[in-house]
């Protein structure tokens, strides 16, 4: 890193990145447009395009090209990095860019990943495809050690897990995989609710689209760990071209500083949708970490800070042309694809978002095709329950719906 701003998480969400702006005189993050640099030195040219090339930084302000390196970008990665306890990171054009980078990266460690299900349905499909040349063993969290291999080159996990929400234990996780490196991917619970890194895994990972830009305007990906893992991450980019533009950079690090106000509300209303749609008959099931019965590991307090305000639920039907009725009835809440906006988005993952997953292993994980994923905005929590409530009559009551305590998520 380069510098670090003191202060609460709070507080560093406001100040990082900005630390020379008195200095240069902004009170905003500047935007650097340019897709290539003058470079009348030409030996430092050389130099520094060297050092790009390899996933290293620039030498004396000698960017060269865009797809190398663009200073607004490395603004926000510094920024990140700070807030996830990092040394450094990589952003990229959207969180699968992200991911395959890593994925190519860790090739030269060998050809073999360990991943724990479920995690988001592109990223289980890029694995289990083949496309990468990559041989995966999924398995459990408890599991972990016993499908390493010597060319094990990577374990992913996410958690929060899309979209079930079960929650994995990272630091156990970690110390079954010796001295495998651990990838996380903290979408759902943001560095606010989540910091990887300081239990023990190498890398954290973000689909940043969602609620660190916050808004539903810009598409990108982030990753930070180490200067030595990020540096072969950003070799990649460079090779492959995956840098996230520098008007997505200026949009996310316009989001960070109301990231913790944002998640927080975000959460606060969650519980009390969860709680609600908990006790209602037309509801048969709810998956939220913030229920009775649903962490039981006890990892909120210990691991997360909050719940987070993504949760999934199943309508007292399986009739699906109910649920598509149930959907068309919402006022407020919007269906769509992707969370973490200011807005409510709703959608089915078993046939939108995690439809590329093996059928089997979608059933084998929870991911039913009744199941709906909610991630709650920042609209007010009356006039969310009003929306979900009035839409919900349209839901025969036909199914005993379960109690928290035995949802599938307490037993996984």
């Amino acid at each position: 890193m380069k510098d670090r701003t003191d202060g609460t998480f709070t507080t560093r969400a406001v100040h990082a990145g900005r630390r020379d702006f008195v200095e240069r005189g902004v009170h905003a993050p500047p935007i650097d447009l340019s897709t290539t640099y003058p470079t009348p030195d030409l030996d430092l040219a050389a130099r520094s395009f060297d050092a790009l090339a390899s996933g290293d930084a620039p030498e004396d302000g000698a960017f060269i090209y865009q797809r190398l390196f663009n200073p607004t970008t490395d603004r926000f990665e510094q920024a990140l990095a700070e807030l996830e306890g990092a040394e450094d990171a990589a952003a990229f054009g959207s969180g699968m860019a992200a991911f395959t980078a890593v994925l190519l990266a860790a090739r030269s460690r060998g050809n073999h990943v360990v991943a724990v299900r479920p995690i988001y349905g592109t990223a289980d499909h890029l694995l289990t495809s083949g496309l990468l040349g990559l041989d995966v063993t999924w398995t459990t969290q408890d599991e972990v050690a016993t499908a390493l291999r010597p060319d094990t080159a990577l374990v992913v996990i996410e958690t929060p897990g899309n979209p079930t929400l079960a929650l994995v234990d990272v630091a156990h996780v970690v110390a079954q995989a010796g001295g495998v490196p651990v990838l996380v991917d903290a979408t759902f619970a943001t560095p606010v609710l989540l910091r990887p890194l300081a239990h023990g895994a190498s890398l954290v990972m973000h689909s940043a689209s969602k609620f660190i830009g916050g808004h539903g305007d810009v598409l990108a990906g982030v990753v930070a760990g180490s200067h030595a893992m990020v540096r072969d991450i950003k070799h990649v980019r460079a090779a492959t071209g995956g840098l996230l533009h520098p008007l997505g950079a200026y949009l996310l690090q316009r989001g960070l500083p109301t990231l913790p106000l944002r998640v927080e509300r975000a959460q606060a209303t969650a519980e009390l949708l969860a709680q609600r749609l908990a006790e209602d008959p037309r509801i048969r099931d709810i998956l939220y970490p913030g229920l009775p019965g649903q962490d039981p590991r006890g990892l909120i307090g210990r691991q997360m800070a909050g719940p987070g305000s993504v949760m999934s639920f199943e309508l007292a039907s399986d009739d699906l042309d109910v649920m598509q009725r149930f959907i068309a009835a919402l006022r407020l809440v919007t269906p769509a694809v992707s969370l973490g906006s200011t807005d409510t988005l709703i959608q089915p993952p078993a046939v939108l978002t995690h439809r590329v997953v093996d059928p089997a292993a979608r059933a084998s994980t929870g991911i039913s095709g009744g199941l709906l994923r909610l991630s709650v905005g920042l609209e007010d929590f009356a006039d969310l329950w009003a929306d979900l409530d009035r839409a919900l009559d349209v839901v025969p009551v036909t199914a005993r719906r379960h109690t928290p305590e035995m949802t599938p998520a307490a037993t996984r």
